[in-house]
């Protein structure tokens, strides 16, 4: 096949396969050109222009911090001792432990990448036939020896990042836990000397779901982001090192994701708030039952309006993190077709060993978590956003004088 029907992208193609140095001739199989166009030209640059949207959304809310209304906004003290931007608040309280998850988080990606390298050099340099003895600082290894070597820092490297991610893990408990209570005794003392009585109602819904999601967020604040794009971008620089073109293909789908993912999690955002509001309104419908002269059918009928309203909210928030969740698992899996059409091509063509190939498609199997757990960070920093919000809102809304302090206190 030496034409196309798009002659742009077929030379752009035959260019960037040419600078990666695997480049493919007429002699190729027809299938061979349209996905080599598809991973070279056509993903590229759907995923440049992804990354920008992505880029000036996130950046938007900032910018627009700069005008006069904004920076009154921002110079307004704290409610209850809560800063009013989420961020700065985990900042504030976390920073120093951010700090020392940053350095676990990092500490992480040496033995993963030897991880990943150590089965190819096994297959590709003990289990060939053609292996002999190795001579090692002045060490002579036979092949039996060299399987003992590999094998054995293959243990140690999986063993390092095992007992690293638990080190880590255990440090994030403490920090999310410890934020947890500090915000909890922040709201608490807001709420008794400062909100009126009929708010009393919603202390226990805000202490308890609204807040304890935004203790989880704070240990994912820097850790998450660093571990798991670190686990990212040592997974893809394994697949570039193994081929080039196998590892463009690697990011074949990203672009379609990163479209995807936005305008889903702006739905469930949306979703949140109102079953936030829901759920507020079925507890203070609750607590005014708690009085005998409201405990009567009209209170039962309010219950279940309150009880259907948050069935419907959440069986919409499940419907769209369903699809969400499927439209991912089916992107991904299309990766692993590139992998077997593409680098089964390469091997046949002696481009690439089988070691290599073999090493590329137990890596991606590592690759699409990460990806997961980035996309189940922007949700969770979206979902943690609303709830802090919530909060603000819950601390400010119709105050009432300052109660005064309970001789106890």
């Amino acid at each position: 096949m030496t034409g196309s029907w798009f002659p742009e992208i077929h030379t752009l193609a035959h260019t960037a396969a040419g600078w990666l140095g695997t480049d493919y001739d007429s002699g190729a199989p027809t299938w061979v050109h349209p996905l080599m166009h598809l991973i070279l030209v056509l993903a590229p640059s759907l995923l440049m222009i992804s990354l920008l949207a992505l880029i000036v959304r996130t950046l938007r809310p900032l910018l627009q911090h700069h005008d006069k209304r904004d920076l009154r906004h921002r110079r307004r003290p704290r409610i209850g001792g809560l800063d009013r931007n989420l961020l700065t608040q985990l900042l504030r309280r976390t920073g120093r432990r951010q700090v020392g998850l940053l350095l676990l988080s990092l500490s992480l990606m040496p033995p993963l990448y030897l991880s990943l390298e150590m089965p190819k050099q096994i297959v590709n340099n003990v289990l060939e036939p053609s292996a002999g003895p190795v001579e090692i600082f002045d060490f002579t290894l036979s092949q039996t020896q060299m399987l003992g070597l590999f094998s054995t820092i293959y243990l140690a490297a999986i063993s390092l990042n095992g007992l690293g991610k638990y080190t880590l893990n255990r440090c994030k408990g403490l920090v999310a836990e410890h934020l947890l209570r500090r915000l909890r005794l922040l709201i608490y003392r807001h709420w008794r000397y400062r909100l009126p009585h009929h708010r009393q109602s919603e202390i226990v819904q805000v202490l308890g779901a609204e807040v304890e999601p935004i203790g989880g967020f704070a240990a994912d604040l820097i850790a998450l982001p660093v571990t798991q794009g670190g686990t990212l971008l040592t997974i893809l620089l394994f697949m570039f090192l193994q081929d080039p073109i196998l590892g463009a293909a690697a990011l074949t789908v990203l672009p379609v994701q990163l479209a995807l993912l936005p305008y889903l999690q702006r739905i469930v955002n949306q979703l949140s708030r109102e079953r936030i509001r829901a759920m507020r309104v079925l507890t203070c419908g609750l607590a005014e039952q708690l009085s005998p002269e409201q405990n009567g059918l009209d209170g039962i009928r309010k219950t279940a309006s309150s009880l259907r309203e948050l069935e419907q909210i959440r069986y919409r928030i499940h419907r769209v993190k369903f699809l969400a969740k499927a439209l991912n698992n089916f992107l991904t899996a299309l990766t692993p077709f590139l992998f077997y059409s593409l680098g089964g091509y390469f091997v046949i063509e002696e481009r690439i060993t089988l070691g290599a190939l073999i090493a590329v498609l137990a890596a991606h199997k590592d690759f699409s978590a990460p990806l997961k757990e980035l996309f189940r960070y922007y949700q969770q920093l979206e979902d943690s956003r609303i709830r802090y919000r919530a909060v603000l809102e819950f601390l400010i809304e119709r105050p009432g004088p300052p109660r005064p302090k309970d001789s106890a206190t």
